[in-house]
């Protein structure tokens, strides 16, 4: 007998973007993001879940699928729908991520350089007119791991100003990339912030 497949959904900081997390590995390999149903070409799960007319994004990291949905059905509508076309996938043996996802994607050494040129000319100069900054500490793969510093360590709104200010634009600037990770410790600084 199939053991069943459990997934839960998590809300995140934004309202069109919930978190399912899986049972089991999805994509153990790494990080890939589909902004749109064109790029979910090379990708069998992200193409089934754009066949849902809501979905607008998908990220496929380890255990986890992100999906940005649009439209006003419910999570718990489109959750379901959701759950079932990765039960779906899961049980069809297929990657995650076709081979040519990985063929394709740059070095790292691009990504860092690329990310690097974004957040000194776009990111931290809108971040500095609040006395903040980001930082790129590090790149695996595809995924980066960022630190803001100045005004926005710690600060209350530093979570959506991550999600929704510089993963955006980088999002935007560079597709290729997977994951954007926050490693700041925002209980230390000037202005402590403790929240989640």
């Amino acid at each position: 007998m199939e053991q069943e497949i459990s997934i839960i959904g998590e809300p995140t900081l934004s309202p069109e973007t919930c978190l399912f997390r899986v049972d089991r590995p999805v994509y153990p390999e790494g990080a890939a993001f589909f902004g749109n149903r064109e790029a979910a070409g090379l990708s069998p799960l992200a193409r089934r879940l754009f066949e849902i007319a809501e979905v607008e994004g998908v990220l496929i990291a380890g255990e986890r699928v992100t999906v940005t949905k649009s439209g006003i059905d419910p999570w718990p509508v489109i959750g379901r729908q959701i759950g079932a076309k990765i039960r779906e996938h899961i049980r069809s043996n297929d990657p995650a991520v076709s081979d040519e996802y990985e063929r394709r994607m740059p070095s790292e050494a691009e990504i860092r350089t690329k990310v690097e040129e974004l957040l000194e000319k776009e990111v931290n100069p809108a971040l500095g007119a609040h006395g903040g900054y980001v930082e790129l500490v590090e790149v695996r793969k595809n995924s980066l791991y960022l630190k803001l510093g100045g005004g926005c360590q710690g600060c209350a709104s530093a979570g959506m100003t991550m999600k929704l200010g510089v993963e955006k634009a980088i999002r935007a600037a560079i597709p290729e990339v997977g994951e954007v990770l926050d490693t700041t410790d925002h209980a230390a600084g000037r202005n402590p912030y403790t929240g989640s």
